[in-house]
Order: C-alpha cells, then structure tokens, then sequence
C-alpha cells in the first residue's frame, strides 16, 4: 500500500496574490510548478476570507514516501 506524506502551505499577498485579494496567476503557476517538479501533487485548496477578501490561499499536497532500504549488515553478519 502506498504511504503518503503531506504539505499544506498558506499563500500570503507575497507568494501569489496581488493587493486586492486576486490571484497572480502567472507566479502561481510558477511556483506550483516547482511544487510538482519535487513530486508534490496538489490534492485541496481552500480560502481564509477577510473583509470579503480572500487572505490566504491554503494548498495541501501530497507524494508518495519512497521507502529506503536498510543500509546492508557489515560482513559476517546475519
């Protein structure tokens, strides 16, 4: 079965948003895609309103853990 590990990050005026609460799509794009190019997908978004703006855009992601195998046993070892 696959195990998944999260990421929710919270969008601020600075990483996507313009003044008035509209997206800049054009930087989010960019840095959504620099999220999936790490293997994290998009799986929710949701908005925390302010005034009747929005004031956060919240993102969870998620990727499958790749799991590692143990390192091996020294010689002589079982």
């Amino acid at each position: 079965m696959t195990q998944w590990e999260y990421q929710t990050i919270s969008l601020a005026q600075a990483l996507g948003l313009t003044g008035n609460g509209a997206l800049d799509v054009p930087t989010m794009q960019v840095w959504l895609n620099r999220l999936g190019a790490e293997g994290w997908e998009l799986v929710s978004v949701f908005t925390t309103d302010s005034g009747g703006y929005s004031r956060f855009v919240n993102c969870v992601f998620k990727r499958p853990i790749i799991p590692t195998p143990p390192p091996p046993l020294p010689p002589g070892e079982k």
